[in-house]
């Protein structure tokens, strides 16, 4: 069986063929600048060189065609036709409180998706976007909603209400959904049996930690907590989004300045975190250390803020969970970042963490970094939101 992934932007489709016999991966490719002038495609299949194509992309329909020429073509695709693939598998942001799992899509499923674009305005219409390009490029094939949201809808109610007034929860859905869930969901199921733990019973906190970043909390890979909320604004200082800040200053900046609510939300989510931190160094966090070594201390500062809040909140979801079997750190930044990973567990002593310098200074593989007598086993684990997808729509299909 061969599983298509997509996962699409509002500009933008990433995409893999998985081979679902041997979970290998036949084809990835990326679709850049949909809907502006230069789309490009680039394409690499299994034992073949890069294939780059520069051909303007309108919309996502032209895009999902591009790719399965590509697919097909028999210099640089590995299927003879698109018969081949069994069936497409599609990250999509939120679904609201109507579904809680992946789905296989029909027209129910896709006005759930629209009627969620509100509370997913960059992703959600993007999301349907592909699905639609997909059915009508394959037309028969199954497609399967992977709902980022999912893993967070097992929140018990007491992490994922709002102190507002219920009324808000019953006309709107306002509450705490969670973000990056298929990551999540992945790492923390890899954790268990990588780490030896109870797949009944292991507690683990996973920092997926990138520009955009959150943590969450799970037993036996069933989410307890997770950082971000109704928005994947709340939670972790990121790149440029804030992530926890008290509410009021919102109305004060509109105050201040003039501006409106969504200008600042705009402020919050795109030019705040370690950007807005750092003085305006960078939303990178290459850029930002390296600013810190040269003795700048906004960029310091920033770094610094930004590893005690993720140290807090390991701290606040080992108590949720009543202690804490195994701390795991993925995506970008937690795969590559050694300093950054020093940091967050120099806060841990206080749990028997302790780290081994050797196997902290891996980038990117899969080991434990804690030590022997480490009371808390510390992990790198690097995520796979492709293949978790391409397992969820297997399972359906």
């Amino acid at each position: 069986m061969k599983i298509l992934v997509i996962n699409c932007g509002s500009s933008s489709l990433k995409y893999q063929l998985i081979d679902m016999e041997n979970e290998g991966v036949l084809a990835i490719g990326l679709c850049e600048r949909i809907g502006i002038n230069g789309s490009k495609l680039t394409h690499k299949a299994e034992g073949k060189g890069k294939f780059e194509l520069e051909e303007e992309m309108p919309n996502h329909t032209v895009a999902i065609k591009l790719v399965m020429d590509a697919l097909v073509n028999p210099e640089h695709g590995v299927i003879k036709d698109t018969s081949e693939i069994s069936a497409v598998g599609h990250r999509v942001l939120h679904a609201g409180t109507i579904y809680s799992d992946s789905i296989v899509v029909n027209e129910d499923v896709k006005k759930v998706i629209r009627d969620c674009f509100d509370l997913g305005p960059l992703h959600n219409p993007a999301n349907l976007m592909g699905i639609e390009a997909c059915e009508a490029a394959m037309p028969g094939t199954p497609n399967v909603a992977v709902f980022d949201t999912a893993f967070g809808m097992g929140m018990p109610e007491k992490a994922s209400l709002y102190a507002i007034p219920m009324e808000y929860y019953e006309k709107y859905s306002i509450r705490r959904y969670g973000f990056h869930g298929t990551s999540h969901s992945f790492v923390s199921k890899e954790a268990l049996g990588f780490c030896d733990l109870d797949s009944n019973n292991g507690k683990v906190i996973v920092c997926h930690l990138g520009n955009g970043a959150s943590i969450s909390a799970s037993i036996g890979g069933k989410c307890v907590d997770t950082s971000m909320g109704l928005t994947p604004l709340e939670g972790l200082i990121m790149g440029t989004r804030s992530g926890d800040i008290d509410p009021a200053v919102i109305q004060f900046i509109c105050n201040k300045e003039g501006k409106t609510v969504n200008e600042v939300l705009d402020i919050l989510n795109k030019k705040s975190g370690i950007l807005g931190m750092s003085g305006g160094v960078s939303s990178d966090f290459r850029d930002v250390q390296k600013a810190q070594a040269e003795g700048n201390h906004l960029a310091d500062t920033a770094i610094n803020a930004y590893i005690y809040r993720v140290a807090k909140y390991i701290g606040a979801y080992t108590a949720a969970m009543n202690g804490v079997d195994a701390i795991v750190f993925t995506a970008g930044v937690g795969e590559n970042d050694k300093p950054i990973r020093a940091g967050i567990c120099s806060y841990l002593s206080y749990l028997g963490v302790e780290i081994d310098a050797e196997a902290n200074s891996h980038r990117g593989e899969r080991m434990i970094i804690s030590t022997p007598d480490s009371k808390v086993k510390v992990c790198v684990i690097p995520t796979n939101e492709e293949l978790a997808i391409a397992r969820e729509t297997k399972a359906l299909v």
